[in-house]
């Protein structure tokens, strides 16, 4: 099968929080947007929340990028997507499904959605949230709505099914866009393609991996046996 990202419908967008990574992909053709979140932010050693947020939009300004809200309550939450949305036209601000104290944030929703604000409503991991969520979403407002497949396999299901039943749901909601997220392979930018998902968050490491798309399989072969042979030196491994 000959693959091309320029074939695909999907849109990619990058996740991660190193800001010269991020600018670097920001660049690439094949980039969409760019999502981010506090845990990646901590990895990435952030400790300026909005001013490392800044400096990324300063230097990306067409490309959607989402950032997250880190309160629990929904008071501050409301507070703290204020402040993110108006820092430049082409954010997105993350809202978990819920809170720590399994509080689904559907008011919270419903009123940043009624404001105009576009969100990214996230950590969503089943249909029946979905479901629920699209009755608080105002229709006429740009939303993303993520659904973390890579978790959901990680539990040994299947994500497929609930992503196609989540695009059949909001086939006539133009603003609405379903996001698969958490991604762990390669190979799920081409199942995500496949059943029609508009958007696929990779992260860096595996952005990398894009190279092999195509890749000649005995090439993969004889290198991978390689890295067997130079590690099995490397760690002046005996048996006889």
């Amino acid at each position: 099968m000959n693959i091309k990202l320029s074939n695909f419908k999907i849109k990619i967008f990058a996740d991660g929080a190193d800001l010269k990574t991020m600018l670097k992909l920001s660049k690439l053709t094949y980039i969409s947007g760019l999502t981010t979140n506090p845990s990646l932010m901590r990895k990435a050693g952030v400790k300026d929340y909005i001013g490392f947020s800044k400096s990324v939009l300063k230097k990306i300004k067409k490309k959607s990028l989402s950032l997250e809200v880190f309160a629990d309550d929904p008071i501050t939450i409301e507070k703290q997507a204020l402040i993110i949305s108006k820092l430049a036209k082409n954010v997105y601000v993350k809202i978990p499904i819920m809170n720590t104290k399994k509080k689904y944030l559907f008011d919270t929703i419903k009123k940043l959605s009624d404001l105009g604000i576009k969100l990214n409503i996230t950590a969503i991991m089943n249909f029946k949230q979905v479901k629920e969520l699209i009755k608080y979403l105002n229709p006429n407002v740009n939303c993303y709505i993520s659904i973390f497949a890579g978790r959901i396999a990680d539990t040994g299901r299947d994500p497929v099914p609930i992503l196609r039943k989540s695009l059949n749901l909001i086939k006539n909601k133009k603003n609405f866009k379903i996001i698969w997220a958490s991604t762990r392979e390669v190979f799920s930018i081409i199942q995500a393609n496949q059943i029609g998902c508009h958007i696929i968050t990779v992260g860096n490491d595996f952005l990398k991996k894009l190279k092999y798309l195509n890749y000649n399989l005995e090439k993969f072969s004889l290198e991978t046996v390689k890295d067997f042979y130079e590690d099995a030196k490397k760690s002046k491994f005996t048996i006889c």
